[in-house]
């Protein structure tokens, strides 16, 4: 149940469910997710350790708001990580790996016709959590999954007008390509250019804010839902 309780709460904040600096109300989450109150507090102080809530003294637990500046320090530290990893699959990985890869890629296409955000991020993810893990080294692809998640909202929150969502895509294959043709230094590469080209997006979006520090403009409507005391709600 709290392996449960943690990967539901977990997937609603990542997609915005729950917005960033967000009181959480664990009654009013256990309500909306079935779940009794132990399993629910130890899913959200797992995730405390993961950097996604935080707990406030005498207020309660709230949704941790990472800034802009934040995500970039995170995508610098996935630049590092990832391209040494891509390129240790390239030695490493089997052809069922291959498979599972090209697999992602497609499943993702079909489902969304790789136009949708949520089709991004969902291709996205497990196309580098199943790179990380072709590594073979198990700490280094749990500390991608961990910089990964906590960047996912930003995708939601900043990039969802901006993002090139094909090209993102194409750089997903180039990477696929260069494994497949066991070439690490072009997997190192292309796996640069990927995680460079969404950092570059950040830094634009960072440098042309008209004030740091706030709210988004724009939220998608399907991204606003919140849920309080008295359980869930839409605005």
């Amino acid at each position: 149940m709290s392996d449960r309780a943690y990967q539901q709460i977990k997937e609603l904040i990542l997609t915005l469910f729950f917005l960033p600096g967000q009181y959480l109300n664990e009654a009013a989450i256990c309500d909306l997710l079935k779940l009794g109150r132990t399993p629910v507090h130890q899913a959200l102080q797992l995730l405390q350790v993961e950097g996604l809530v935080e707990v406030v003294p005498r207020k309660g637990v709230i949704v941790r708001p990472d800034s802009i500046g934040e995500v970039i320090e995170i995508l610098d530290a996935r630049i590092l990580v990832e391209v040494e990893l891509v390129r240790r699959a390239v030695a490493n990985g089997t052809r069922e790996d291959l498979r599972e890869l090209a697999a992602i890629l497609d499943k993702t296409n079909r489902r969304h016709g790789g136009g949708s955000m949520d089709a991004f991020v969902e291709s996205d993810r497990a196309f580098h959590v199943k790179v990380a893990a072709m590594s073979g080294n198990a700490i280094l692809a749990d500390f991608v999954r961990l910089m990964h998640e906590r960047s996912t909202r930003f995708w939601y929150l900043h990039l969802w007008q901006t993002i090139d969502l094909y090209g993102a895509s194409r750089q997903h294959r180039t990477i696929l390509e260069a494994i497949e043709a066991h070439d690490p230094e072009r997997a190192a590469r292309a796996m640069r250019k990927h995680i460079d080209s969404l950092r570059e997006r950040l830094q634009h979006i960072l440098h042309n804010a008209p004030s740091r520090g706030g709210r988004p403009s724009a939220v998608p409507q399907a991204r606003t839902r919140r849920i309080g005391a008295g359980g869930a709600s839409r605005t």
